[in-house]
């Protein structure tokens, strides 16, 4: 069956195609299908592949690459903390090809940061707990999460506490343990200077005290009465980071 609907066009097969390099199911290197198979899987005319691939090109998406044709680029999309929540909710894997994680760390900490505070329901020195991982690429950081989390969300979720990798989604066992259920709120994106922990993590070599600007993501999650959590991402400058 063609994955189109009747009447798609290039912005249906670019978005096709995009949604599986986000989804990491199309890794850096990966050469996308000839035009050939592109035109008989959609039904579309090859100006419409054409065109197509001509937007992926411009996101930095894919590359030309000879007679391999059309292959997926080295820097491909950064994915955040929220949206690899979306890719296991899939039945897809935490990681793409090549992704790895570093770094992780987790503390219980009195939280004084005024934006993490309102987003919590938090009075200032309140204690939360602090989940940090640096997200690689190859090998290479592009990324630091963080996930901070109120007493309430950690007496549901204990293994939160836990020093080691989560293996499960936090919002799915929150789920399942008090049969409430989780909603994402809305990602907000900013900018800002880089502190020199994240310099740090991220393996950028600046002299001290240097202004580096890095763009930061952050998404609050909620249940019926209360939020759950509130994680923020940030970026390695260049990144390339999708935005819904």
């Amino acid at each position: 069956m063609a994955y189109r609907a009747q009447g798609a066009g290039y912005a249906d097969v670019a978005e096709h195609f995009r949604a599986r390099i986000k989804a990491g199911e199309l890794a850096p290197g990966d050469a996308l299908p000839s035009v050939t198979e592109i035109r008989q899987q959609f039904e579309v005319a090859a100006k419409t592949v054409s065109r197509a691939l001509s937007v992926l090109k411009s996101e930095g998406l894919v590359t030309s690459r000879g007679a391999l044709g059309t292959v997926v680029a080295k820097t491909p999309l950064v994915i955040t903390g929220a949206d690899r929540l979306d890719r296991m909710a899939q039945g897809g894997e935490r990681y793409g090809p090549g992704e790895t994680s570093s770094g992780h760390r987790v503390m219980r900490r009195s939280v004084y940061d005024s934006e993490v505070c309102t987003a919590l329901e938090l009075e200032p020195g309140d204690e939360a707990l602090i989940r940090i991982r640096v997200f690689r690429q190859d090998d290479k950081p592009n990324s630091v999460g963080v996930s901070i989390y109120p007493p309430h969300t950690v007496a549901a979720v204990p293994e939160l506490a836990e020093d080691v990798r989560m293996v499960a989604q936090f919002d799915k066992l929150y789920e399942e343990r008090t049969g409430r259920e989780v909603v994402k709120g809305q990602r907000t994106a900013h900018a800002r200077q880089a502190s020199q922990d994240e310099l740090a993590a991220l393996e950028i070599d600046a002299p001290a005290h240097s202004a580096v600007a890095v763009l930061v993501t952050t998404v609050t999650f909620h249940d019926e009465d209360r939020p759950l959590g509130y994680w923020e991402d940030v970026y390695a400058p260049g990144a390339k980071v999708p935005m819904s």
